[in-house]
């Protein structure tokens, strides 16, 4: 490791607009508590969307903004939509009638570019399940923007009950490549961003102590880094070093098929979200901008 005055930190563009693809299921509404509460701190547009197969199909209530920002206290009881305008979020439901809902997804972010995609995934047989569909990884490798995966039956660090953030853990795997730099100027955001006062950021290397890559501390006040290394699986180290640190994130940079941390895409992807048990932020080499 190094000091941060000697190396440059590069990371991701600035949350400005969040995506959320819900299929109504109790997993997608905590996925839903996290976009809105992200798109509220950074005062970000957030697309909601919905892929329907039937043109009969309604907008739900449990994917609503308002009764869910009431719970929070953040609105009076009968809000309005412009009580929502007011918190300086622009929010746009979007119902997509299609029998593919990758395709849907993706095609929509073709006309509507965003700089977060925060997605519930089901741990189900070892698959990723969205709507039903194992949809997912491909909607993850075709957008290409960074991902906040949701795993099921796990609450993250965003309460749906009241909004509060709880996040004092944070996982961060690091490679010669890709640079593990962006994801470490990526917690130095999300620390500022969501108001965090404080924590560890747990820094893993899997492989030799020779090969582990410079990299700069940020200098952020009430958070301790630390760094282990392992050897091994790495898939397995991630999601055991995980457990141990009990982190609330894991962030992380990849590199396509090119990267060590490749490992993290495709089925390997699978295996670390069907075991993991805390929310896994993904950044693709293509949205490190700095």
């Amino acid at each position: 490791m190094a000091d941060q005055d000697s190396l440059k930190i590069d990371g991701p563009a600035r949350v400005r607009s969040v995506f959320h693809p819900s299929d109504f299921s109790e997993a997608s509404e905590i996925a839903f508590a996290h976009a809105l509460k992200i798109a509220l701190l950074r005062q970000a547009n957030l697309d909601i969307m919905h892929v329907a197969s039937d043109a009969t199909a309604e907008w739900p209530d449990l994917a609503g903004v308002r009764p869910m920002l009431e719970r929070w206290g953040l609105l009076p009881p009968g809000s309005r939509r412009t009580d929502v305008a007011a918190l300086g979020i622009h929010v746009r439901k979007v119902m997509a009638l299609h029998r593919d809902p990758v395709r849907a997804v993706l095609g929509y972010l073709d006309s509507h570019p965003t700089d977060l995609i925060v997605l519930a995934t089901r741990q189900q047989e070892g698959r990723m399940r969205w709507m039903q569909t194992s949809v997912a990884q491909p909607i993850v490798q075709g957008a290409g923007e960074m991902t906040l995966f949701i795993p099921h039956g796990r609450q993250g660090f965003v309460s749906s009950q009241d909004g509060s953030i709880s996040l004092s853990s944070i996982l961060v795997p690091i490679a010669k490549e890709p640079p593990g730099q962006p994801a470490l100027e990526a917690v130095r955001r999300v620390a500022s961003e969501l108001h965090l006062t404080g924590g560890t950021v747990t820094l893993l290397h899997v492989g030799d102590s020779g090969d582990l890559p410079m990299v700069a501390i940020p200098h952020e006040s009430g958070w301790t880094w630390t760094s282990i290394i392992r050897a091994g699986d790495v898939v397995e180290a991630i999601v055991q070093a995980a457990e141990e640190t009990k982190a609330g994130l894991v962030v992380m940079s990849t590199n396509g098929r090119n990267g060590f941390l490749d490992a993290l895409r495709g089925s390997h992807s699978e295996r670390v979200l069907s075991k993991i048990r805390c929310p896994l932020l993904n950044l693709p080499v293509g949205s490190l901008l700095g």
